[in-house]
């Protein structure tokens, strides 16, 4: 339990909806998100996946869940790929102190 006597799920519920206004303010500050809602998205996909992404993303609505996630992907960083592709690039004689 944290402190003032929240729960673990109330306090996960807090982060997530932190994490989440950090994500959907930082798509709006790219120019990601604006007032103009101009395209519909359309498409079927299992109602247990709907449900299960919006109880882990603390969210209510169709539109949030669908906001929250592709915001998520265009500004995920492609750090892991980088990584990966550098294999091999540094010399086997470097001194890594280990």
């Amino acid at each position: 339990m944290s402190n003032r006597g929240a729960t673990a799920a109330e306090s996960e519920e807090r982060i997530a909806h932190t994490r989440n206004r950090l994500v959907l303010e930082q798509a709006r500050a790219v120019g990601l998100l604006g007032a103009a809602k101009n395209t519909r998205l359309s498409g079927r996909v299992p109602s247990e996946l709907i449900e299960a992404a919006k109880k882990r993303a603390h969210v209510t609505s169709d539109t949030e869940l669908l906001e929250l996630a592709l915001s998520r992907l265009a500004l995920e960083d492609d750090f892991g790929t980088r990584l990966v592709r550098r294999k091999g690039s540094i010399p086997a004689d470097i001194d890594l102190g280990v």
